[in-house]
């Protein structure tokens, strides 16, 4: 199958061709650990799970690498602010490396929940000062950097390309308007090892050739990237965030060090999810996170489903009433492959290779989900299919699309003494064939926001 997929570097879909023949590289941007991450945030998780599962259904061997972001994350695109970590352990407290590890594996148990698989390589930046210091130095012999008083900076105009992943134009640049420009030399040049204010005072600091400090953040996925993927490789990810500035820089300091071009192949970035028209983030206070979700009544699969039904590269606008109709559509789903569970009459028609033909090219062609979705409930409503061969697709469809369908149960309910009362003298109304007194019975159920179903096994009772 021809796999495409929309270059953010080109703005254009391209077929996908991987440097290494059957093989793939991927490297996600992963969080910065100092707080709960967000549905936002998740969104961009899910989609890079369907790419990494889609690769692998089409075949390739894929390995896939995420960092973990717990150094050197400022809150300012202009190399100022303070450390969002350290800031998160003044305010809680604790250590940075306590504050890191909690709020990681809050990230990881979120992500068991909506089906994400982890990644082949997970790596965190404080474990790579090493590589990060190597890669400044590489630049540094190359003579790409500079030093100011508070770090190493890098010397965008020394690199020809830079701007191309943004767009960005030297000249139409408002220094006021992206950076306080203090002792830059261009207005997008940007640091790569900062150093420490004063000793003792920051939890995270190293020794370096330039003195105690810290990494930058740019320098961070640059550095983790190339040790484990190699000094080019096929596809970075990230949300749409990271194009103007912290993937730009990513370039610019990989193909300054490394002399690959293009460092990697294929850029690809999510779509915000937003609320009411506005970006969900988590210096707005956030949202939700998928345990407040829970909260409210809902599986962190009903969220996956929602997200799957929007393609990735446009703005998906988020509201509970949304949420609940995805809920809704998801426990149909369920229900469906629980039923056919039950059953073992098997059809195949000819139908059957054209669903999984349209399958594939849907999610092969730039991950189109809600294409690929809709070739799924296509099989879920053909009645000449037989129920096995539903589930073989179904089955192998969720290979892909992560729904969790093989392992649909169905829930137990606690039905109310009343209810059941109700349903024993229909039982027997109906063993009786008084059927004017089993319909009447049957309303007073469901005015009572239950449904009776008859099956060879006898009544079976669900919420309307």
């Amino acid at each position: 199958m021809t796999i495409k997929l929309y270059n953010t570097l080109t703005r254009k879909k391209e077929e996908f061709k991987p440097i290494k023949a059957g093989e793939a590289g991927i490297y996600t941007c992963g969080p910065t650990v100092y707080w709960f991450q967000h549905i936002g945030n998740f969104r961009a998780y899910i989609s890079w799970d369907l790419l990494k599962r889609m690769l692998i259904h089409n075949g390739l061997k894929v390995r896939h690498v995420m960092n973990y972001t717990d150094v050197g994350h400022l809150t300012s695109d202009a190399d100022e602010g303070e450390d969002k970590m350290e800031k998160a352990a003044a305010k809680e407290g604790k250590k940075a490396s306590d504050i890191a590890k909690f709020y990681a594996e809050a990230f990881e148990k979120d992500a068991k929940k909506l089906n994400i698989i982890t990644p082949d390589v997970v790596c965190k930046a404080t474990e790579h000062i090493k590589e990060q210091i190597e890669l400044v130095q590489n630049l540094e012999k190359k003579g790409l950097t500079y030093k100011t008083s508070d770090g190493i900076y890098y010397d965008t105009s020394k690199f020809p390309d830079y701007g191309k992943l943004g767009k960005i134009s030297f000249e139409g640049l408002d220094a006021g308007k992206r950076v306080d420009m203090g002792e830059k030399k261009n207005k997008t040049d940007f640091a790569l090892w900062k150093f420490s204010e004063e000793k003792g005072k920051r939890q995270q600091e190293w020794e370096s050739p330039w003195g105690l400090g810290f990494p930058g953040w740019h320098i961070e996925c640059s550095a983790m990237s190339s040790k484990y993927l190699g000094e080019q490789f096929d596809i970075h990810t990230g949300g749409e965030d990271h194009i103007q500035v912290h993937h730009q820089n990513e370039i610019a300091q990989s193909e300054g060090a490394f002399g690959k071009k293009p460092w990697v192949r294929y850029w690809m970035h999510v779509a915000f999810l937003t609320f009411k028209g506005e970006k969900v983030s988590k210096s707005k206070g956030g949202l939700y996170t998928i345990s407040e979700l829970e909260e409210q009544g809902f599986n962190a699969l009903d969220y996956r489903y929602f997200c799957l039904g929007t393609h990735y590269k446009k703005p998906l606008n988020f509201s509970i009433e949304a949420l609940e109709g995805a809920k809704a559509t998801m426990t149909r789903l369920k229900n469906l492959i629980i039923e056919l569970k039950s059953k073992d009459d098997s059809k195949k028609t000819a139908d059957y290779d054209s669903y999984k033909k349209k399958f594939d090219e849907a999610i092969s062609d730039d991950l189109n989900t809600p294409l690929a979705l809709a070739v799924l409930w296509d099989v879920m409503r053909d009645n000449q299919l037989g129920s096995k061969e539903k589930l073989e697709l179904a089955f192998s469809f969720d290979e892909v699309l992560g729904l969790g369908l093989k392992s649909a149960e169905a829930e137990a309910i606690e039905v109310p003494d009343e209810i059941m009362a109700l349903a024993d003298k229909r039982a027997e109304a109906r063993k009786n064939k008084d059927w004017a007194a089993s319909d009447k019975i049957r309303d007073k159920i469901k005015a009572k926001g239950w449904i009776v179903e008859d099956k060879k096994e006898g009544q079976k009772l669900k919420k309307a």
